[in-house]
């Protein structure tokens, strides 16, 4: 008990005192809830490190470093999630209730002030409302942290993403943020993915493979070809080498196979190609995810692949393992 009081007392003395500089605080009292726990992590911080925010009695306090901007996500228990926005020196504070937390306030600064009327105006709309509310709110506040998340919230990691829009309004946030290299690396990403999707012309590209040889979209004359993402780390990306490869054997020409490996040793990458005579071109520039070839071509995920027509048209995308030797057989039927 005496533990619990001193929490208490502690949440109560920081609450009375405002962030030092180079330190950010949120400072929440939710209704209807008395013990909980809720994890937060930075999406600016590089890496997702998880921490732990303990609710006693109501009220929580969390505090952690920070020298510039951060976007924060809250972690509930029910599996839905809240966004804050910080800023050094700043303390923000959370109230509302535990049984509707979707209509919680965030208040403090300007830009969570911002993100909570957004959203609570959002709370009416339908979905596809809810973007078009978003993409307004990216061309109005292009200055916001909050329109970068946004961004990502609604038009990259959506259901239905809108790769070109997003690539645009990316460049439309670059623009009044023109220090922030998280867009300029997300617009590198985007200008990829907008290609990335069944029924889009395969871009140009010009690449070495692991023998010195010239690759590009004009040496792909198969009548299905066929651009797989693999690493020797990654089993399903390896079994769907050996299933191209019996295909491979069994369609000769009319098949056409370029890889990609995300090896940071071309030698373990050519070590694995010639156990298994795997004989077409393997690009391994051991650079991995920084590949300018993966990003041209727009693979954000292991395995990924790729299958164009004889057109250069993309016909399907990220064919699952099971399903591959179905897919070329019906193409090549």
């Amino acid at each position: 008990m005496k533990r619990y009081l001193a929490y208490v007392i502690l949440l109560l003395l920081l609450a009375s005192c405002g962030a030092e500089s180079g330190r950010f605080r949120i400072e929440g009292r939710l209704a209807n809830m008395n013990q909980a726990e809720f994890y937060i992590y930075n999406m600016d911080g590089g890496s997702l490190r998880l921490d732990t925010i303990k609710v006693v009695d109501g009220r929580f306090i969390y505090e952690t470093d920070l020298e510039h901007q951060g976007t924060f996500v809250i972690l509930y228990p029910n599996f839905s999630d809240q966004v804050v926005f910080g800023e050094s020196g700043a303390v923000v504070e959370m109230v509302g209730d535990a049984s509707h937390l979707k209509d919680m306030e965030v208040t403090g600064t300007d830009d969570n002030d911002l993100m909570t009327a957004w959203r609570i105006h959002a709370n009416t709309l339908t979905p596809t409302e809810v973007n078009k509310s978003a993409v307004e709110f990216i061309k109005e506040h292009p200055a916001s942290i909050v329109s970068n998340y946004l961004l990502s919230r609604y038009l990259v990691l959506d259901d239905s993403p809108d790769y070109q829009q997003a690539e645009e309004l990316s460049l439309l946030l670059q623009k009044e943020q023109p220090q922030n290299g998280r867009l300029l690396n997300l617009s590198k990403l985007l200008a990829g993915l907008k290609n990335y999707q069944e029924g889009k012309k395969l871009p140009d590209f010009s690449a070495t493979d692991i023998n010195g040889k010239r690759v590009s979209r004009e040496s792909l004359n198969g009548e299905l070809n066929v651009i797989c993402l693999w690493a020797t780390w990654n089993y399903d990306s390896q079994s769907i080498l050996r299933k191209l490869n019996k295909l491979k054997r069994d369609y000769g020409s009319r098949l056409s196979l370029l890889s990609i490996c995300l090896e940071p040793s071309v030698k373990d990458c050519r070590r694995f190609v010639e156990r298994d005579s795997m004989r077409w071109s393997h690009v391994c520039d051991g650079r991995m995810w920084e590949s300018p070839l993966v990003t041209k071509l727009g693979f954000s995920d292991m395995p990924g692949n790729l299958f164009v027509d004889r057109h250069g048209k993309i016909v399907a995308v990220d064919v699952k393992n099971k399903d591959i030797e179905e897919k070329v057989k019906s193409f090549l039927k």
